[in-house]
Protein backbone atom coordinates (compact mmCIF):
# COMPACT_ATOMS: atom_id res chain seq x y z
CA UNK A 1 0.00 0.00 0.00
CA UNK A 2 1.04 3.48 -0.57
CA UNK A 3 1.07 5.38 2.80
CA UNK A 4 2.72 8.34 4.76
CA UNK A 5 3.67 9.33 7.83
CA UNK A 6 2.28 12.69 9.26
CA UNK A 7 4.39 14.58 12.14
CA UNK A 8 2.04 13.24 14.85
CA UNK A 9 2.57 9.34 13.91
CA UNK A 10 -0.73 9.03 12.00
CA UNK A 11 -0.55 6.74 8.66
CA UNK A 12 -2.39 8.51 5.92
CA UNK A 13 -3.37 5.75 2.85
CA UNK A 14 -3.53 7.15 -0.46
CA UNK A 15 -3.90 6.35 -4.21
CA UNK A 16 -1.51 7.77 -6.89
CA UNK A 17 -2.77 6.51 -10.45
CA UNK A 18 -1.50 8.02 -13.80
CA UNK A 19 1.94 9.54 -15.31
CA UNK A 20 4.10 11.49 -13.00
CA UNK A 21 4.74 13.89 -15.06
CA UNK A 22 0.39 14.96 -15.82
CA UNK A 23 -1.10 17.75 -14.39
CA UNK A 24 -2.74 15.94 -10.70
CA UNK A 25 -6.53 15.97 -9.47
CA UNK A 26 -6.57 15.79 -5.69
CA UNK A 27 -9.69 14.29 -4.87
CA UNK A 28 -11.11 14.87 -1.27
CA UNK A 29 -13.63 12.20 0.53
CA UNK A 30 -16.81 12.78 2.30
CA UNK A 31 -17.62 11.53 5.30
CA UNK A 32 -17.20 8.46 6.75
CA UNK A 33 -16.41 7.10 3.43
CA UNK A 34 -12.95 6.64 1.84
CA UNK A 35 -11.21 7.21 -1.56
CA UNK A 36 -13.20 4.18 -3.11
CA UNK A 37 -15.67 6.81 -3.40
CA UNK A 38 -13.44 8.48 -6.13
CA UNK A 39 -13.40 5.39 -8.17
CA UNK A 40 -15.68 6.40 -11.00
CA UNK A 41 -14.02 9.81 -11.14
CA UNK A 42 -10.16 8.52 -10.67
CA UNK A 43 -10.53 5.91 -13.41
CA UNK A 44 -12.21 8.65 -16.03
CA UNK A 45 -9.73 11.17 -15.48
CA UNK A 46 -7.03 8.59 -15.57
CA UNK A 47 -7.92 7.85 -18.78
CA UNK A 48 -7.66 10.99 -20.14
CA UNK A 49 -4.40 11.58 -19.32
CA UNK A 50 -4.52 13.23 -15.88
CA UNK A 51 -2.31 12.05 -12.71
CA UNK A 52 -5.03 11.22 -9.93
CA UNK A 53 -4.53 10.90 -6.25
CA UNK A 54 -6.90 10.39 -3.54
CA UNK A 55 -6.08 9.70 0.54
CA UNK A 56 -8.25 7.93 3.31
CA UNK A 57 -9.21 11.12 6.00
CA UNK A 58 -7.20 9.69 9.20
CA UNK A 59 -9.58 7.23 11.03
CA UNK A 60 -11.05 6.54 7.61
CA UNK A 61 -10.69 3.72 5.19
CA UNK A 62 -7.20 2.06 5.44
CA UNK A 63 -5.98 5.59 7.47
CA UNK A 64 -4.83 4.60 11.19
CA UNK A 65 -7.59 4.67 13.60
CA UNK A 66 -5.75 7.51 15.90
CA UNK A 67 -7.68 8.60 19.03
CA UNK A 68 -7.18 12.41 18.02
CA UNK A 69 -6.70 15.27 15.64
CA UNK A 70 -10.11 14.39 14.07
CA UNK A 71 -10.78 17.98 12.88
CA UNK A 72 -9.99 20.72 9.91
CA UNK A 73 -7.13 21.53 11.08
CA UNK A 74 -5.49 17.78 10.87
CA UNK A 75 -7.20 17.31 8.36
CA UNK A 76 -5.97 20.01 6.20
CA UNK A 77 -2.01 19.20 7.10
CA UNK A 78 -2.56 15.63 6.55
CA UNK A 79 -3.56 16.29 2.74
CA UNK A 80 -0.96 18.83 2.85
CA UNK A 81 1.61 16.07 3.93
CA UNK A 82 0.60 13.99 1.20
CA UNK A 83 1.03 17.03 -1.32
CA UNK A 84 4.25 17.77 -0.40
CA UNK A 85 5.66 13.79 0.10
CA UNK A 86 4.23 13.73 -4.12
CA UNK A 87 5.56 17.58 -4.81
CA UNK A 88 2.09 17.91 -6.70
CA UNK A 89 1.99 21.11 -8.20
CA UNK A 90 -0.57 22.82 -10.45
CA UNK A 91 -2.98 20.84 -9.48
CA UNK A 92 -6.94 20.83 -9.11
CA UNK A 93 -8.52 19.74 -6.02
CA UNK A 94 -11.84 18.33 -5.65
CA UNK A 95 -14.02 17.59 -2.24
CA UNK A 96 -17.26 16.45 -1.88
CA UNK A 97 -19.34 17.17 1.53
CA UNK A 98 -16.67 17.01 4.28
CA UNK A 99 -14.22 16.43 1.56
CA UNK A 100 -15.38 19.85 -0.02
CA UNK A 101 -14.31 21.33 4.12
CA UNK A 102 -11.35 19.73 3.54
CA UNK A 103 -10.11 20.78 0.45
CA UNK A 104 -11.30 24.32 0.91
CA UNK A 105 -9.18 24.78 4.11
CA UNK A 106 -6.04 22.81 2.47
CA UNK A 107 -6.22 25.11 -0.22
CA UNK A 108 -6.61 28.18 1.85
CA UNK A 109 -3.84 27.28 4.15
CA UNK A 110 -1.38 25.55 2.36
CA UNK A 111 -1.90 24.90 -1.34
CA UNK A 112 -3.25 28.52 -2.06
CA UNK A 113 0.31 30.40 -0.53
CA UNK A 114 2.78 27.77 -1.53
CA UNK A 115 1.24 28.09 -4.88
CA UNK A 116 0.87 24.16 -5.54
CA UNK A 117 -2.69 24.75 -6.36
CA UNK A 118 -4.88 25.69 -9.84
CA UNK A 119 -8.27 25.12 -9.47
CA UNK A 120 -10.62 24.46 -6.52
CA UNK A 121 -14.18 22.65 -6.86
CA UNK A 122 -16.79 21.76 -3.86
CA UNK A 123 -19.07 19.17 -4.78
CA UNK A 124 -22.31 19.09 -2.29
CA UNK A 125 -19.82 20.62 0.13
CA UNK A 126 -20.21 21.96 3.64
CA UNK A 127 -18.61 25.28 3.27
CA UNK A 128 -19.05 28.31 4.56
CA UNK A 129 -21.02 26.34 7.85
CA UNK A 130 -23.61 23.60 8.97
CA UNK A 131 -24.66 24.39 12.22
CA UNK A 132 -27.08 26.88 13.42
CA UNK A 133 -25.36 29.92 15.10
CA UNK A 134 -25.95 33.51 16.24
CA UNK A 135 -23.86 34.20 13.11
CA UNK A 136 -25.61 31.46 11.00
CA UNK A 137 -29.56 31.64 11.69
CA UNK A 138 -30.40 29.65 9.06
CA UNK A 139 -28.07 26.79 9.64
CA UNK A 140 -29.29 23.02 10.96
CA UNK A 141 -30.19 23.29 14.50
CA UNK A 142 -27.77 20.96 16.60
CA UNK A 143 -29.82 18.60 17.88
CA UNK A 144 -30.29 17.37 14.24
CA UNK A 145 -26.42 16.71 14.51
CA UNK A 146 -26.25 15.67 18.12
CA UNK A 147 -28.42 12.67 16.85
CA UNK A 148 -26.38 11.52 13.92
CA UNK A 149 -24.06 11.44 17.06
CA UNK A 150 -26.46 9.44 18.94
CA UNK A 151 -27.41 7.08 15.98
CA UNK A 152 -24.14 6.12 15.28
CA UNK A 153 -22.72 5.26 19.14
CA UNK A 154 -25.99 3.47 19.32
CA UNK A 155 -25.74 1.00 15.95
CA UNK A 156 -23.34 2.49 13.42
CA UNK A 157 -23.90 -0.31 11.09
CA UNK A 158 -27.86 0.02 10.78
CA UNK A 159 -26.98 4.04 10.79
CA UNK A 160 -25.41 3.72 7.77
CA UNK A 161 -27.72 1.55 6.30
CA UNK A 162 -30.23 3.63 6.67
CA UNK A 163 -28.03 6.55 5.07
CA UNK A 164 -26.84 5.09 2.17
CA UNK A 165 -30.63 3.92 1.81
CA UNK A 166 -32.35 6.75 2.31
CA UNK A 167 -31.28 10.48 1.84
CA UNK A 168 -27.23 10.12 0.61
CA UNK A 169 -28.85 9.05 -2.71
CA UNK A 170 -31.92 10.01 -2.80
CA UNK A 171 -33.45 6.57 -2.78
CA UNK A 172 -36.11 7.47 -0.37
CA UNK A 173 -37.75 9.85 -3.07
CA UNK A 174 -40.60 8.41 -5.25
CA UNK A 175 -39.94 6.66 -8.13
CA UNK A 176 -35.91 6.87 -7.50
CA UNK A 177 -34.09 3.92 -8.87
CA UNK A 178 -32.54 2.31 -5.63
CA UNK A 179 -29.08 0.19 -6.64
CA UNK A 180 -28.36 -2.61 -3.67
CA UNK A 181 -24.84 -2.54 -4.86
CA UNK A 182 -24.31 1.37 -4.32
CA UNK A 183 -25.97 1.35 -0.92
CA UNK A 184 -23.29 -1.88 0.24
CA UNK A 185 -20.72 0.11 -1.29
CA UNK A 186 -21.37 3.24 0.92
CA UNK A 187 -21.94 0.69 4.21
CA UNK A 188 -18.44 -1.12 3.39
CA UNK A 189 -16.59 2.17 2.92
CA UNK A 190 -18.22 3.28 5.95
CA UNK A 191 -18.31 0.38 8.23
CA UNK A 192 -13.95 0.52 7.19
CA UNK A 193 -13.07 3.20 9.20
CA UNK A 194 -13.01 4.12 13.17
CA UNK A 195 -15.92 4.67 14.95
CA UNK A 196 -14.64 7.66 16.98
CA UNK A 197 -12.89 9.24 13.98
CA UNK A 198 -16.83 9.35 12.62
CA UNK A 199 -18.08 10.60 15.81
CA UNK A 200 -15.46 13.43 16.31
CA UNK A 201 -16.14 13.55 12.10
CA UNK A 202 -19.82 15.32 12.87
CA UNK A 203 -18.25 18.08 14.70
CA UNK A 204 -15.98 18.44 12.51
CA UNK A 205 -18.19 19.21 9.49
CA UNK A 206 -21.09 20.80 10.99
CA UNK A 207 -19.60 22.95 13.29
CA UNK A 208 -16.52 24.55 11.71
CA UNK A 209 -16.92 27.52 9.74
CA UNK A 210 -15.37 27.96 6.70
CA UNK A 211 -16.26 31.66 5.79
CA UNK A 212 -12.67 33.21 6.09
CA UNK A 213 -11.03 30.15 4.14
CA UNK A 214 -13.49 30.96 1.36
CA UNK A 215 -12.94 34.79 1.66
CA UNK A 216 -9.05 33.94 1.14
CA UNK A 217 -9.44 31.78 -2.12
CA UNK A 218 -8.55 33.76 -4.91
CA UNK A 219 -8.01 30.68 -7.42
CA UNK A 220 -11.03 29.91 -10.03
CA UNK A 221 -13.83 27.79 -8.20
CA UNK A 222 -16.39 25.49 -9.42
CA UNK A 223 -19.36 24.77 -6.92
CA UNK A 224 -21.30 22.02 -8.07
CA UNK A 225 -24.73 20.89 -6.15
CA UNK A 226 -27.94 19.15 -6.33
CA UNK A 227 -31.25 21.27 -5.33
CA UNK A 228 -32.40 18.01 -3.55
CA UNK A 229 -30.08 17.29 -1.61
CA UNK A 230 -30.93 15.97 1.40
CA UNK A 231 -27.94 16.02 3.52
CA UNK A 232 -25.70 19.25 2.57
CA UNK A 233 -28.97 22.21 1.88
CA UNK A 234 -28.07 23.93 -1.11
CA UNK A 235 -29.33 27.16 0.14
CA UNK A 236 -27.18 26.84 3.94
CA UNK A 237 -24.03 25.91 1.50
CA UNK A 238 -23.59 26.20 -1.87
CA UNK A 239 -25.29 29.72 -2.55
CA UNK A 240 -23.77 31.28 0.64
CA UNK A 241 -20.32 29.88 -0.36
CA UNK A 242 -20.59 31.15 -3.63
CA UNK A 243 -21.04 34.85 -2.27
CA UNK A 244 -17.91 34.69 -0.14
CA UNK A 245 -15.52 33.33 -3.25
CA UNK A 246 -13.89 35.91 -4.76
CA UNK A 247 -13.70 33.84 -8.48
CA UNK A 248 -16.73 31.19 -8.46
CA UNK A 249 -18.84 29.51 -10.49
CA UNK A 250 -21.78 27.87 -9.01
CA UNK A 251 -23.87 25.08 -11.07
CA UNK A 252 -27.08 23.71 -9.85
CA UNK A 253 -27.99 20.57 -10.77
CA UNK A 254 -32.42 19.98 -10.27
CA UNK A 255 -33.75 17.12 -8.93
CA UNK A 256 -29.82 15.75 -7.96
CA UNK A 257 -29.03 13.75 -4.56
CA UNK A 258 -26.30 14.71 -1.84
CA UNK A 259 -24.23 11.64 -4.04
CA UNK A 260 -25.02 12.64 -7.16
CA UNK A 261 -21.19 11.69 -8.31
CA UNK A 262 -22.20 8.50 -8.35
CA UNK A 263 -25.85 8.51 -9.32
CA UNK A 264 -25.11 10.96 -12.27
CA UNK A 265 -21.14 10.08 -12.40
CA UNK A 266 -21.57 10.91 -16.18
CA UNK A 267 -22.81 13.91 -16.02
CA UNK A 268 -20.60 15.05 -12.96
CA UNK A 269 -17.31 14.01 -14.52
CA UNK A 270 -18.26 15.68 -17.96
CA UNK A 271 -18.91 19.04 -16.04
CA UNK A 272 -15.61 18.44 -14.23
CA UNK A 273 -13.25 17.84 -17.25
CA UNK A 274 -14.77 21.35 -18.97
CA UNK A 275 -13.70 23.15 -16.09
CA UNK A 276 -10.87 21.57 -15.32
CA UNK A 277 -9.55 21.84 -19.00
CA UNK A 278 -10.82 25.65 -19.25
Amino acid sequence: MSTITTADGTEIFFKDWGPQSAQPIVFHHGWPLSADDWDTQMLYFVSRGYRVIAHDRRGHGRSSQVSEGHDMDHYAADVAAVVEHLDLRNTIHVGHSTGGGEAAHYVAQYGQPQGRVSKLVMIGAVPPIMVKTASNPDGLPIEVFDDFRQQLAANRAEFYLDVASGPFYGFNRENSASSAAIIQNWWRQGMMGGAKAHYDGIKAFSETDFTEDLQSISLPTLIMHGDDDQIVPINDSAILADKLLADSTLKVYPGYPHGMCTTHAEVINRDLAEFIAG
